[in-house]
């Protein structure tokens, strides 16, 4: 390849970051919630109404809504608690908080998972919730994912997402080649994973917090902890390549925010 070609691919692939930097910039917006900076690619009403759109088609994944209205009362009753718990300290500042929460439990017994949608669509799966032994660790695994909500972590994600995808395209147009390609990608992901795993921890923090809150005993969490190492057949998995960090690490954290926070 001669020089004049290999000169004009590194200026292709420098505008192609350059675009890629000023659109994640663009994107940035301030959570009053949470007095953070953030860069996300949706709107709270966007996020709503994607959490809304989406919250059929992710239930009928798992199965379906667990039949039984008073379990999934129930579970609608503890998330509750600590919105409202979450929702008292935003009214002491004239905050308001644009979600509306729905929690629901999945037919699936056999998946061990809880998950949020953006802007407030929050699911259990049966197999998850039968392993939960009181209402305290049902309010620990909720809170979690209220707190990734709260933090608009999906929609972080999502302009992350694009930026990394965007900055590995720009290496691959300056490169021109699959290998170089290859590489870019493997290092974006492995920044999103990095993310994933600061996400986790920062929705641990929040569960804790408003747990105490709600009247919730923060420690269920580490019960939480153990019961999804036991799942996991007791194994500490490579936290280097995975969105959660390892329970060990996780309940350290967590011993951490209940000494920050319990009154």
């Amino acid at each position: 390849m001669n020089r004049s070609g290999l000169k004009l691919r590194l200026v292709i692939g420098l505008v192609m970051a350059a675009m890629a930097l000023f659109s994640y910039y663009s994107k940035t917006q301030a959570n009053p919630m949470t007095g953070e900076k953030q860069q996300v690619s949706l709107s709270p009403q966007e996020e709503v109404a994607m959490g809304l759109q989406s919250a059929p088609e992710m239930a009928q994944q798992y199965g379906g809504l667990y039949p039984d209205q008073q379990v999934q009362n129930q579970a609608q009753q503890v998330g509750e608690m600590i919105v409202r718990a979450f929702n008292r300290e935003l009214e002491g500042k004239n905050i308001a908080n644009p979600y509306k929460f729905n929690f629901h439990v999945l037919r699936d017994d056999k998946t061990i998972n809880a998950f949020a949608l953006p802007g407030g669509q929050i699911f259990i799966t049966a197999g998850l919730l039968g392993r939960l032994k009181s209402k305290d660790q049902l309010a620990g695994v909720l809170g979690h994912e209220v707190g990734h909500v709260i933090y608009r972590h999906s929609s972080e994600q999502m302009a992350k997402t694009e930026f990394y995808q965007g900055l590995a395209g720009a290496a691959t147009a300056a490169a021109g080649d699959m290998g170089a390609s290859q590489i870019a990608n493997y290092v974006a992901q492995v920044k999103l994973m990095k993310f994933g795993r600061d996400d986790e921890l920062e929705s641990d923090e929040f569960g804790i917090k408003y747990m105490i809150e709600a009247g919730y005993e923060p420690s269920a969490m580490i019960e939480v902890m153990e019961i999804l190492a036991a799942a996991g057949g007791g194994k500490q998995r490579d936290e280097f390549m995975s969105t959660h960090p390892s329970p060990d690490n996780r309940i350290a954290k967590i011993q951490e925010h209940i000494q920050k926070y319990k009154k």
